[in-house]
């Protein structure tokens, strides 16, 4: 079991959560507290392994040059736009 002191106002808000009927219990909103840390370190965790993946295409040479890429997206959407007319 977990106690934790989370101060007067957090407690208070826990508190009216409750009230509300948003909740049924203040172990109920700890409990959806830490779930959503959980799902944002776990965003966290895939963000930075993505950008070490890049990272790592980059040192390795594995890029494209940026005129090369601006340019394809530029005849992309340009052939999106003729076919929305």
């Amino acid at each position: 079991m977990i106690s934790a002191d989370l101060g007067s106002q957090l407690e208070a808000y826990v508190s009216k959560l409750v009230e509300s009927g948003r909740y049924n219990s203040k172990s109920e909103v700890l409990r959806e507290g830490v779930r959503v840390i959980q799902e944002r370190e776990t965003r966290l965790a895939a963000l930075d392994a993505s950008i070490a993946r890049g990272l790592a295409d980059a040192d390795a040479g594995r890029t494209k040059p940026v005129d090369e890429v601006f340019d394809k997206l530029e005849a992309k959407y340009a052939a999106m736009n003729r076919s929305a007319e």
